[in-house]
Order: C-alpha cells, then structure tokens, then sequence
C-alpha cells in the first residue's frame, strides 16, 4: 500500500530516501535523474500532474524497417491492445502477451490463453517497487521504463514483429488501468522506437 505524503517537504525527504537507494540501478550520470518530480513537486496539485502528447494531434509513427518512419493508421492502433490478466480472453485479443516479470496471482495458466510471456520487457524488480502505483511517480517511471526497455532491442523487436502479422494484446496485472508498464509499452510500440 502506497502512503501519501501532503507535506512537501516529507515528500522530497522520501524521494531523496528513495533516489539513495536505488544509486546502484540508476547512477548519478543517469540523465533521466535530473528531471526527477521537477514538475510534480513544484506544481499546484502534485496528484493532478497533467501529460501532453509529444505528438501535437499526429498520428504515431512507426519504422518500417529501412530506417525510415511511417504514420501509424487508426488501424494500426487497433491492432495493439492492453487487458488486464483478470478479465477473459477473447478472440479479438489476438495473441496474448504477458509483459509482466511475475506470473499474475490466482490466474491459472489453462485460464489465461498466454501466447508468451516476455519477463525481460517487464520492468525491473527495483522499479516496480519503487514505483508502487503512485500517480504522482508516474512521469518518472514513463522515462525510467522506457530507458530500461531500450536494453532488450530483441524481445521489443519481437513484440514489433506480433504486432505486424495480426492484433495483439498486452496482459497485465496491475489494478490501475492508466498507470501501468502495459501503457508505457503501448504507446512505444505506437511510436515505432
């Protein structure tokens, strides 16, 4: 259970508490740790931080394998869904990917329909503890993730590649539908990098 801290300065000593503890997985040169809850701490409402599209109203891209970009068709959007381990498969969910690195608790294997299940696309132990579901940690853990997702071109190709020969979905088993490394993988494979 996550605890939320109202006073600001609370909240900035158990960041700083938490930024010591993970030095060893993200070290100082690190440059997504400069930016850490830069906007989340000074703003009005911490809880109520608010993501804009890098995008501008465009459609993702995608690369098309020669190096060079190509939008994404609504078409293409749809072939790439996100579902919760819990909820039933259904033929539209196409293949079934688990991206989480443990097995979701009281889902039976038979039950589930999982096609594959990519631990190492999954975010690291470290981070997923650390970010714990909370909202206000959601940005940091956007940049986190997909700096992580970078070290495994292998597997995020072969997600590419499922998501290119019919409709997949990606399974997950966090209780947050919005703030979840289903979301962040998402919207990755949408933008093609």
């Amino acid at each position: 259970m996550t605890r939320r801290l109202r006073d600001p300065d609370a909240r900035r000593a158990l960041d700083l508490q938490l930024d010591t503890e993970l030095e060893e997985t993200f070290p100082a040169s690190d440059p997504l740790k400069v930016t850490r809850f830069a906007a989340a701490m000074n703003g009005p409402h911490p809880s109520r931080t608010m993501l804009t599209s890098r995008l501008n109203g465009r459609p993702p891209s995608r690369s098309n394998g020669k190096g060079r970009t190509k939008a994404m068709s609504r078409k293409g959007a749809d072939r790439v869904k996100i579902k919760r381990a819990y909820e039933p498969p259904v033929f539209e969910d196409g293949t079934r990917v688990l991206i989480d690195r443990l097995w979701p608790r009281g889902v039976r294997k038979a039950n589930a329909a999982i096609d594959e299940w990519m631990k190492a696309l999954a975010p690291s132990t470290q981070l997923r503890k650390w970010f714990g579901h909370a909202p206000e940690r959601w940005p940091e853990f956007q940049r986190r993730y997909r700096s992580e997702i970078q070290r495994h071109p292998a597997e995020l190709n072969r997600l590419r590649e499922l998501a290119q020969d019919g409709p997949i979905t990606l399974v997950y088993a966090a209780h947050d539908d919005a703030h979840n490394d289903a979301v962040v993988l998402r919207n990755i494979l949408l933008e093609g990098h």
